[in-house]
């Protein structure tokens, strides 16, 4: 990918994007939806006309290993339900890499199946790691996909202090779909997308 822009500088301005969410104050955020181990908040997002959604629940595992699944690699395709094909397009140092990968059909199609072309960057944070991506405008898109494409979204996985086997995990995810989409069906969507993905993650790491 020769003309991609400097991956070091991409990947720490992503990274401080992602510190920003990370450290917005509560009041700033609405929570959308409660289960037993998920939380989900939104807020308006600054990167386009959508929502930024926050998204937050103990998962019982080491960083280390829950972070391996969430990032590009053998794990992922095997658990998310929702992605149906993914694949490296380039690798670099320093734990970056470019991936395209597609998505399912939701709420029975009226979202048809997306594709993305991300960067992903992992890095250590505080006592555990950060796991974040921002899509590309690369290549053309495959039929019968629509391109969608993500702003700055990432995982941050940080072990508990007084059980280190269990971990916190905060997501902070802002997907523009594209496409003529009411905003309801996006939430809704969202809300639904994220709570399962906590449930199929929860389940591969205890199987």
């Amino acid at each position: 990918m020769a003309d991609f822009p400097d991956v070091g500088s991409v990947a720490t301005k992503l990274r401080n994007t992602l510190i920003q969410y990370y450290s917005t104050e509560d009041n700033e955020w609405r929570m959308i939806k409660a289960t037993k181990n998920t939380t989900i908040w939104r807020k308006p997002s600054e990167e386009f006309s959508g929502n930024l959604y926050k998204t937050q629940g103990i998962v019982e595992d080491v960083a280390n290993r829950i972070v391996d699944h969430i990032r590009p690699g053998p794990y992922r395709l095997h658990w998310d339900s929702l992605m149906t094909t993914m694949d490296v397009v380039e690798e670099f140092e320093e734990n970056c890499c470019v991936m395209r990968y597609t998505t399912a059909g939701q709420l029975w199609n009226i979202i048809a199946p997306r594709e993305f072309v991300d960067f992903s960057y992992t890095t250590d944070h505080e006592d555990g790691l950060l796991s974040c991506g921002i899509s590309l405008d690369y290549g053309e898109v495959r039929p019968p996909f629509v391109r969608g494409f993500n702003h700055p979204c990432g995982w941050f996985c940080i072990p508990l202090q007084d059980n280190p086997g269990h971990s916190l995990l905060t997501g902070f995810i802002q997907t523009d779909l594209r496409g003529m989409l009411p905003q309801a069906a996006v939430d809704t969507a969202m809300a639904s997308t994220l709570t399962t993905f906590y449930s199929d993650l929860r389940k591969a790491l205890k199987a």
